[in-house]
């Protein structure tokens, strides 16, 4: 009397054969025919693209922290190596030939607190109490950080190292704007 059900030997050839249709279906021997038609984008064009689209995100992150600065001057210290790091992620995802632009926000002294999202690029009015603009703020991090995840898959494998770096960074500083300790 045989066994039915599932034996280890057909739940290990089952995978076998999976692992071969998908391996013989990412191959890329396929005719000239069935490719797509038309030149295939120039993979500069393209990386210069996603760069400026990255740094877009990286640099309206800095202002949004600029902006939080300025209508809570008390949380200067703390907001300070944060808003620091957003910039120099954005310098490296602008890449050597690229200058990153200043912020209209980043003049903006703590006594002009009135209007601090007026100038900067910044997606709304800063929150009045600290703790809700530390919210804001890490939520707008965590934002950033998911679009460069995002990003990885268009990305070419030096600068996608650098975007997950970036993006991991970017998870960290949410962290410790909602749970780190102040320090």
């Amino acid at each position: 009397m045989g066994r039915t059900g599932t034996t280890r030997r057909r739940a290990l050839s089952a995978t076998g054969a999976a692992a071969v249709g998908l391996l013989t279906g990412c191959s890329n021997d396929e005719p000239e025919s069935r490719r797509t038609p038309g030149p295939s984008p120039d993979p500069a064009r393209t990386e210069a693209a996603l760069r400026v689209r990255l740094v877009r995100s990286s640099t309206a992150l800095r202002d949004e922290y600029d902006a939080v600065i300025a209508r809570h001057p008390s949380l200067t210290d703390r907001l300070t190596p944060l808003r620091a790091a957003v910039a120099a992620h954005a310098a490296a995802l602008a890449g050597p030939r690229t200058k990153v632009p200043q912020s209209a926000s980043a003049s903006l002294s703590p006594s002009s607190s009135a209007s601090p999202s007026a100038s900067s690029g910044h997606s709304g009015p800063v929150p009045q109490e600290p703790a809700a603009a530390l919210k804001a703020l890490a939520a707008a991090e965590r934002r950033t950080a998911d679009s460069h995840t995002a990003a990885l898959t268009e990305a070419a494998p030096e600068l996608a190292r650098l975007l997950a770096s970036v993006a991991a960074a970017g998870a960290a500083h949410a962290y410790l704007l909602t749970k780190g300790d102040g320090r």
